[in-house]
């Protein structure tokens, strides 16, 4: 796999945060600035970050209230994919490249000979995974995604050095719901860290091993460079970037139609609800009750549309009900009640 046409340019870049949204800002910065003709690697972490794909449904992939509860970030990149859980146990990394001389088999040979020097071997799988045999079977320690544009690419993926497995099973299992969705969904498989393999590997020492494997495929060798928050001050287009993909509305309002069906039986009456979501947004809410109020059943119809499809936005709906109906304040808290637990 190596570099038949001589020394290649090349740039290696390494992240100093943990902010999901500074390093998907920097990707992108890296991506929409670099030169074609240079290879580049940039490596990352995130600090207890659920990432979604692009055209992905938090509510369908993930627990979106009990995250906000335990105070795990939500982001959504610009690749496609599955979602993914990240902690410090997890490392990323990027290769980016002209569409030219872009090679998934390139990067995964990288990353497969990197990891051999732990003593572990392990493979490419399918289009986008990198497993390891153990025991028990093929288990997967990587997930990649990809993006194009006329003139570059680049390959995305992460790494399971110790991440905490319990969260990732957590936060990624979403709740009881009767969800129909036209986002993209992930495809659950049995995962492992590499420490389980090797308790001495780390991230320091796999980066180091990575950018060892990167400059000999490219036969050049580079200067660091080290990234971190003083970096929005200096580039404002990485900054741009960063207040993009922190905003609601690329994390939450990018989301695709979908509409969730569920019902409950309360004293005063049964409730069987449709709620139709896009963009982050309940645009239309059908309730079929038996309820001997129907005046309640018609606000809640009326006023829930607009709102977000979050616990807050389920509070913000309460409360201007409760303003205009305060003598069902017994069954709006009962409603809320019920709902924000179904969302979360």
């Amino acid at each position: 796999m190596k570099n038949d046409n001589g020394p290649s340019s090349i740039r290696v870049l390494i992240s100093e945060t943990y902010d999901p949204w500074f390093n998907l800002a920097t990707e992108d910065w890296i991506f929409n600035d670099m030169d074609p003709l240079t290879h580049i690697l940039f490596l990352w972490r995130n600090q207890n970050t659920v990432v979604i794909g692009r055209f992905q449904n938090p509510w369908t992939e993930c627990r979106v209230s009990k995250m906000e509860e335990d105070g795990i970030n939500l982001a959504r990149r610009q690749s496609g994919g599955g979602a993914v859980f990240q902690d410090l146990g997890n490392t990323n990394f990027t290769f980016l490249s002209g569409k030219n001389t872009f090679s998934k088999e390139r990067n995964n040979f990288m990353i497969t000979e990197a990891i051999k020097k732990f003593g572990i071997d392990s493979y490419a799988s399918g289009r986008n995974d990198i497993m390891i045999d153990d025991i028990e079977g093929p288990k997967k320690i990587s997930g990649s995604a990809f993006k194009e544009k006329r003139d570059r690419s680049f390959h995305h993926g992460t790494l399971l050095i110790n991440t905490d497995l319990n969260k990732l099973e957590n936060y990624l299992s979403p709740s009881r719901k009767k969800l129909t969705s036209k986002g993209i969904k992930s495809v659950r498989s049995r995962v492992t860290n590499l420490n389980v393999q090797n308790s001495e590997i780390s991230h320091e020492l796999l980066i180091e091993s990575i950018i060892e494997q990167f400059q000999k495929a490219y036969g050049s060798n580079c200067d660091i460079e080290i990234l971190n928050n003083d970096s929005l001050r200096k580039i404002e287009p990485l900054r741009n970037y960063y207040n993009r993909l922190k905003d609601w509305n690329w994390r939450f309002g990018e989301t695709p139609k979908f509409n969730h069906h569920l019902n409950h039986k309360f004293d005063w009456g049964e409730i069987d609800a449709h709620i139709d979501s896009h963009k982050g947004l309940m645009t239309k809410v059908t309730i079929f009750s038996d309820s001997l109020h129907p005046d309640l059943i018609e606000e809640i119809i009326e006023v829930f549309p607009g709102n977000e499809y979050t616990e807050k936005g389920i509070e913000r709906a309460i409360s201007e009900l409760l303003i205009n109906l305060p003598f069902y304040q017994v069954e709006l808290n009962e409603f809320r009640t019920w709902l924000i637990s179904e969302i979360a």
